[in-house]
């Protein structure tokens, strides 16, 4: 992890003033220890013409893992250690910036006041950069800063090309700027563009945020993205950062204190909406699907503890719910749920909890019209999962089945899902877009059902959904026709058998 700073300078002024901005000699070569690896400062060329200081950044991928969030199972995936961490300028190179270059942060330099508060010739080279909306982004954010940008891609592998480009870019930034301002661009927009901090995000990265955003920030055209992908997405955060900056606007406006504005703002007439949770989005668009698709009698397999049985028992065009659990203690919990003790007569008679396992044909599931696995694949082992298939698809063939299942892709937006996790214990898998429209296409194929795919959440332009939805429904043609009508032959053959031999 790598990152160069360089300036340039004449005998009276000359480029070695960078050491005394610094606060690092450019004859010692320096380490520091940080919370992941050894922070290393040198000067590779240190003339009165020309003086580059490089910050050098070994990660320990031990210690990233090791003083990461901590998940209740144990999670053997190689991504905590082997990955982009220790090579990619990220959140960590930032942190990095803040400790070794505190005091050249704040525009602090005893020795050479004058030349801290006055802007120099700076350029800025970074080799590797993993950024989330490539160059045009990159762009984006540093030109309104007054920063000259030269950005191109990085290819996956140069022997190959046709395998396109990496999402890591080379970046170069020239401009006539403090060195101070220069500092706290890069300690910003470092993690911004790599999209995926790796600590910890309290209350606290607001002030941090506007600390080192003060006087350019809450101008800038991107603040929004900046702020919300600094505090790693969390809403009540990224909406205290916006009100503040936005304080901030007010107060250089009308040339006030911003104290005397945020005492004159009435925060009960904010009526901006919270977001709605994951899981009732995921409910939603399992019942316009239903709905869409015609169905009467659903089976919700894996259903849990019963929220989405609850969602169907409210319409009435539902006339049939059959909820299917190999946890006799989750059925007990969406008993108590659904109230069925005390439920009237009409409406008991509509709904039903079963024990079963989709390792296994059922033949009380035959004959439904639509059944929902909703994040119940990526709780089997991989092994096991054709045999669901043919349970579910094969067997019981209900003439709808709808499929949801975390997109691994979406993982990075969750701001408290360290790298390399999944979101669930018992998650054996997590899928990306092409692995689970790879799986259902074969499914469909081999069952004779067609497929379409659902997002299900805000859909990233970058990453996509948090939740991926296929839509199985069955393709009526005299061959498929043929084939359940063979099954079906084949069962009651086998049946008199049995009959026969008893």
């Amino acid at each position: 992890m790598f990152l160069t700073i360089s300036t340039t300078g004449t005998p009276e002024r000359p480029a070695t003033d960078l050491g005394f901005l610094l606060h690092k000699h450019p004859e010692n070569a320096q380490a520091f220890s940080t919370s992941y690896g050894t922070a290393h400062v040198l000067y590779p060329e240190a003339g009165a013409e020309r003086c580059t200081a490089a910050l050098l950044l070994e990660v320990d991928p031990v210690a990233l893992v090791r003083r990461g969030k901590k998940n209740k199972a144990a999670d053997a995936a190689l991504a905590q250690y082997v990955n982009d961490r220790p090579y990619a300028a990220s959140s960590l190179l930032a942190v990095a910036l803040s400790a070794v270059f505190s005091s050249a942060l704040r525009g602090v330099c005893k020795a050479r006041p004058e030349r801290a508060a006055e802007p120099m010739p700076l350029r800025v080279e970074v080799p590797a950069l993993p950024a989330r909306g490539g160059p045009d982004l990159v762009r984006k954010l540093f030109e309104p800063l007054g920063w000259t940008v030269e950005v191109e891609h990085i290819g996956l592998d140069e022997r190959f090309p046709e395998w396109g480009d990496s999402r890591y870019v080379r970046l170069v930034l020239e401009g006539e700027l403090r060195l101070a301002h220069a500092l706290r661009h890069l300690y910003v927009l470092l993690p911004v563009l790599d999209d995926a901090k790796h600590y910890w995000v309290s209350a606290d990265e607001v002030d941090k945020l506007l600390r080192a955003g003060e006087g350019w920030l809450a101008g800038h055209p991107e603040q929004r993205l900046i702020a919300g992908r600094y505090l790693s997405r969390r809403w009540a955060l990224t909406r205290e950062a916006m009100r503040r900056l936005e304080l901030v606007r007010l107060a250089d406006a009308d040339d006030t204190d911003v104290d005397e504005i945020d005492n004159a703002v009435d925060e009960s007439t904010d009526t901006e909406e919270k977001p709605v949770p994951l899981a009732v989005r995921r409910r939603e668009a399992i019942l316009d699907a239903l709905r869409d698709s015609g169905a009467a009698r659903v089976l919700d397999l894996g259903c849990g503890q019963g929220q989405l049985v609850q969602e169907l028992l409210k319409d009435v065009r539902f006339t049939e719910i059959v909820g299917l659990d190999v946890s006799v203690r989750a059925l007990t919990i969406a008993a108590r749920r659904l109230r069925l003790e005390r439920m009237g007569e009409r409406q008991a008679s509509r709904v039903r909890l079963v024990q079963g396992s989709l390792a296994y044909t059922d033949k009380r599931l035959k004959g439904y019209d639509a059944a929902v696995l909703s994040e119940v694949i990526e709780h089997l082992d991989l092994p096991r999962l054709p045999a669901l298939e043919y349970a579910v698809f094969g067997s019981a063939r209900p003439r709808t089945v709808l499929v949801t299942t975390p997109n691994v892709e979406y993982n990075v937006r969750w701001e408290t899902l360290p790298a390399g996790h999944v979101r669930h214990g018992d998650h054996r898998f997590e899928w990306t877009r092409e692995e689970f429209r790879t799986w259902a296409e074969r499914v469909a194929g081999r069952h004779g059902y067609a497929v379409r795919y659902v997002p299900v959440g805000p859909d990233d332009p970058e990453v996509g959904p948090p939740t991926q939805m296929a839509v199985f429904t069955v393709r009526e043609t005299a061959e498929t026709a043929e084939t359940a009508e063979t099954a079906e032959k084949a069962e009651k053959a086998e049946k008199a058998a049995k009959e026969a031999a008893a």
